[in-house]
């Protein structure tokens, strides 16, 4: 039972281990991100029934098998188990008397057995003489030898018969007490039988998934959500939401205000970041610090999922849309192509991170460094990577004063 709970906490972490790496991948979206995400979430329900089981293994019955034995069979000091002891006491004073006297029938063949061989030796011998002539005296010794070999073989042969015969009026009594013993001893293996039967019957009870109600409705959700998943409705909806359909912010005409000397433009923003002026804001999530630039000829407001979720970028109440700007130290110059030029503020079409499946180049000011995570940990916001211990990651940016990076 104990290597049975292995293998299922063995399966349990490969299904999540495969969870974790497979959840974040994929550009799914709708209603065919919600299946891709259905088969995730099977893998991880799964996981929680095998542990399920393998705390119903490693639960009550593991400790009902326990008191069982401590109950059933009670150690000794000297060794073994009193139960042991005691059945074979209990066979050993039944079959004592009738051993006894099997040892005698044993001595008293071994005395006949031995009688025949000398009877045969002298009476060999004895024939042997009467063929060379011998001396009449030496004749007569051999015959009395075989003589008294020959009551020699007639005695013992009464004492085998009588002692056999004793042997087996005891042989009744004898199979009686033995199978009193045994009997006895075959009710208390009775018992243990019964116990381990019931036991593995409620055992299988837990292994088998199939007749668990949460597996089959684990499949039967799945299923349902994956015949869910319909293609033109997901088209229609990224159309609305990342096409031609998609809400517009075009340029209108501005008045003045006091608040308006408080932005700085584009151009400005990158003239003061080449000069070595630091600019932060305060963001709501842990990332890099970052300076909020308004961008109000851009007419899509795209606060989508398409977006990258490694930098938020914070929106300026007087502008739809609003560019990050990376923090630096003074001294450090950011090389960057002229995005802001008044050609591009002019067209509503303009948009660099329109495309949420192409990569952002990396800026010169990264560091890019590979780094080896230490600990497991789930990203608490959209900006937060998840990894496990173990996972190698690349290090895009210098820590703030926060202590966060990119990556």
């Amino acid at each position: 039972m104990k290597q049975h709970k292995g293998r299922r906490i063995s399966g349990s972490d490969r299904l999540n281990k495969d969870l974790s790496v497979w959840s974040p991948l994929g550009p799914q979206y709708g209603t065919v991100g919600r299946a891709w995400f259905a088969l995730m979430t099977e893998a991880e329900k799964v996981s929680d029934l095998h542990m399920e089981v393998k705390t119903a293994l490693t639960g009550e019955h593991l400790e009902k098998i326990k008191n069982w034995q401590k109950d059933a069979y009670h150690k000794q000091m000297i060794g073994g188990f009193k139960e042991t002891k005691e059945a074979e006491d209990g066979f050993r004073k039944a079959q004592k008397p009738w051993a006894k006297k099997l040892k005698e029938v044993d001595t008293m063949k071994k005395a006949y057995h031995n009688a025949c061989k000398e009877e045969k030796t002298a009476s060999s011998r004895e024939s042997s003489s009467k063929l060379e002539n011998n001396n009449p005296e030496a004749k007569k010794k051999l015959q009395e030898k075989v003589e008294k070999c020959q009551q020699e073989v007639q005695k013992t042969q009464e004492r085998y018969r009588k002692s056999l015969e004793e042997l087996e009026m005891m042989t009744p009594q004898y199979k009686e007490n033995m199978e009193q013993v045994f009997e006895q001893w075959q009710q208390f293996e009775g018992k243990r039988l019964h116990f381990f039967r019931e036991l593995l019957l409620v055992i299988k009870q837990h292994l088998d998934l199939s007749s668990n109600h949460k597996y089959s409705t684990i499949y039967h959700t799945l299923e349902d959500t994956l015949q869910a998943a319909d293609a033109q409705e997901d088209l229609k909806w990224f159309r609305s939401n990342h096409g031609p359909g998609m809400p517009m912010n075009w340029p209108r005409f501005e008045e003045w205000s006091m608040d308006s000397n408080q932005t700085l433009s584009q151009g400005e923003a990158k003239r003061k970041h080449a000069d070595g002026v630091t600019q932060q804001t305060e963001q709501t999530s842990k990332t890099s610090s970052s300076v909020p630039v308004p961008s109000s000829l851009n007419p899509f407001d795209e606060d989508e999922d398409g977006e990258d979720e490694e930098e938020p970028a914070e929106r300026s109440e007087s502008s739809p849309v609003a560019e990050e700007v990376t923090a630096q130290t003074a001294g450090t110059v950011e090389k960057t192509a002229a995005a802001g030029s008044d050609e591009e503020a002019g067209n509503p079409f303009t948009n660099t991170n329109s495309n949420p499946f192409e990569d952002e180049p990396c800026s010169p000011c990264e560091v890019c460094v590979p780094v080896r995570a230490l600990y497991d940990y789930e990203g608490r916001g959209r900006d937060e990577l998840s990894f496990r211990a173990g996972d190698q990651l690349m290090e895009i940016s210098e820590e703030d004063e926060r202590g966060w990076c990119k990556g």
